[in-house]
């Protein structure tokens, strides 16, 4: 069998070329992409004018500006970045099939038997590398037998002895230790490149199979996928190079460091397995019509809709799959588009369920210059189950449902959310409690159905409104007991008679949680009719983790 060659793509400059691509006049000035963490807002990628100022990733912000000061930076995006970077995979689908991602900024390709196809793998390389460039994108690229030395290939190939400060520097190393630099090899002190330096300069980041080993071994211990703090312990303790690491005990490197440490040491020299896993290509339920003269009627827009929803619905119910969220983008003939977006309470392919919601939705359609292209995505897909019948039985009791089921519900939520927002919906649910707050939950309509196993209304009634317990006084005379009702008490800041009351409804909270609003202990619930007419729902809390006293808690019809 013969041995695997992965090749690993490396963009240094990711973040900042994506927003060179997107407004082409950044490419004229110094741009950074930054990132905030915690306090600090740091340089995460830099154009090639930022790096040619003197800037580099990882600078703070504070110290970039003070050497660069018309440097231009945006917010980093991970999420735009990590779509970017599954556009390239898709590119690099021409190499080879087995396409990996390595994020923030990498791809991994597993090109075994398919460099030939391209004239070898040094011509295979140039390709990725002009491609990259005539995509306007800077690519460090690293070939070998394993995905840890290709990675640390593209990163790292030339930062050899020539690269490595040995110490012999004299802004480096103070005078008395200066005489150790004579143990040293001679191509640190000035002189003749080794072997293998000469080496990586004539194969250009390719490692030939099964030279992998000399290849990384002038290389820092960073090109081994190491954490930056266990890099800056192997670093205290001497070690600077892979050759360096790779001579020391490896017990005593696992038990100092951890089996992580000689987990990428294998990996990186092909004695442990690191397979390469490609990213399995997301199913995309998406319809396209090209108008061959530009459009701007809602009429021929509504007729364009009715074309493409019977593809759309071919494809979703191959994969036994239904819309729950549908994208009508519109494309203009000046080059920019419209995106407009709509729900369904129920996942659906059916057209006739489509059609009005997107009709609905026609009047926000701006045509510009012209329509000149429609596309429909389903964004958000659910499975729409079949049913299996259990004998005669099952499918007779399955096909009267069918006849008495309605969907008129859910195309009403569905044209009330294409208004409003499918969020604003709300249906109230049976809660498990018998707290007054928790008796009832309150969901998004488009994502549950109507509940059929209320519980049996309580005997004491309950009131329209209820509100945060608000604190009553009582107007009593001294002495009286301060759990009997008041016959006039003041409520927000007005005086109440009693003329008649029901009661008492005692209701005490669930021991096992810990409610906040009911650490005044268990309640004494009355319903109150005033002199005035006024219903009210008042309590008596006993007291508890807290004072009681009496509250309003609610107020009836």
């Amino acid at each position: 069998m013969p041995n695997r060659r992965i090749l690993s793509l490396w963009f240094p400059r990711l973040a900042a070329e994506r927003l060179i691509r997107a407004e082409g006049a950044l490419a004229e000035v110094p741009l950074a992409v930054v990132r905030e963490s915690g306090n600090v807002v740091s340089l995460a990628s830099l154009s090639r004018a930022a790096s040619a100022a003197g800037l580099r990733p990882g600078q703070p912000l504070r110290d970039a500006q003070a050497v660069c000061p018309d440097l231009v930076t945006r917010l980093e995006r991970p999420a735009i970045e990590a779509g970017f970077l599954t556009v390239l995979r898709r590119w690099a689908g021409k190499f080879s099939p087995w396409i990996s991602e390595a994020p923030p900024d990498g791809l991994v390709v597993d090109i075994t038997g398919c460099a030939h196809l391209f004239g070898g793998e040094a011509e295979l390389m140039a390709e990725a590398e002009a491609d990259c460039a005539g995509l306007g994108l800077t690519v460090c690229a690293g070939l070998a037998d394993t995905v840890g030395a290709a990675w640390a290939l593209a990163r790292f190939a030339g930062q050899g002895p020539g690269a490595l400060r040995s110490g012999d520097a004299i802004d480096q190393e103070a005078h008395a230790t200066r005489s150790r630099a004579m143990k040293r090899r001679h191509w640190e002190r000035g002189g003749l490149p080794s072997p293998g330096a000469e080496i990586a300069a004539a194969t250009a980041r390719i490692a030939p199979p099964g030279m992998a080993r000399e290849l990384l071994a002038p290389l820092p211990l960073a090109a081994l996928r190491l954490p930056p703090k266990t890099t800056q312990q192997l670093a205290r303790l001497g070690l600077k190079r892979i050759e360096e690491l790779a001579a020391q005990p490896r017990a005593a490197l696992a038990r100092r460091f951890g089996a992580d440490l000689v987990l990428r040491l294998d990996q990186a020299f092909g004695t442990a397995p690191e397979p390469v896993s490609p990213a399995r290509p997301a199913p995309r339920y998406a319809v396209r019509l090209t108008l061959p003269e530009p459009i701007g009627l809602e009429v021929d827009l509504a007729e364009g809709i009715d074309r493409l929803l019977p593809a759309l619905e071919t494809r979703l119910r191959a994969q036994g799959m239904g819309a729950r969220r549908l994208r009508l983008q519109l494309l203009r003939c000046d080059h920019t588009s419209q995106v407009i977006e709509l729900g369904l309470a129920r996942p659906s392919a059916d057209p006739d369920r489509l059609r009005p919601l997107l009709r609905m939705k026609l009047a926000e359609a701006e045509a510009g210059d012209g329509i000149d292209a429609i596309r429909l995505v389903a964004t958000v897909t659910e499975p729409v189950h079949a049913v299996q019948h259990r004998g005669h039985a099952g499918a007779s009791a399955d096909a009267a449902a069918r006849l008495t089921s309605d969907t008129a519900l859910d195309d009403l939520i569905g044209r009330l959310g294409a208004r409003i927002g499918l969020e604003q919906i709300r249906r109230l649910y049976p809660g498990d409690s018998h707290i007054p707050e928790k008796a009832t939950q309150v969901r998004a309509a488009a994502w549950s159905a109507p509940s059929t196993d209320w519980p049996e209304r309580p005997e004491a009634p309950r009131p329209l409104t209820l509100f945060g317990p608000d604190l009553v006084t009582p107007d009593a005379p001294p002495g009286t007991r301060p759990a009997a009702l008041p016959l006039a008490f003041r409520w927000r800041r007005r005086r109440y008679e009693t003329a008649s009351a029901t009661g008492p409804e005692r209701i005490a909270p669930e021991w096992w949680l810990d409610e906040p609003a009911w650490r005044s202990g268990q309640r004494d619930y009355w319903q109150v009719e005033t002199a005035c007419g006024a219903r009210l729902w008042l309590f008596y809390a006993h007291g508890g983790a807290i004072s009681g006293g009496w509250f309003c808690h609610g107020r009836f019809a």
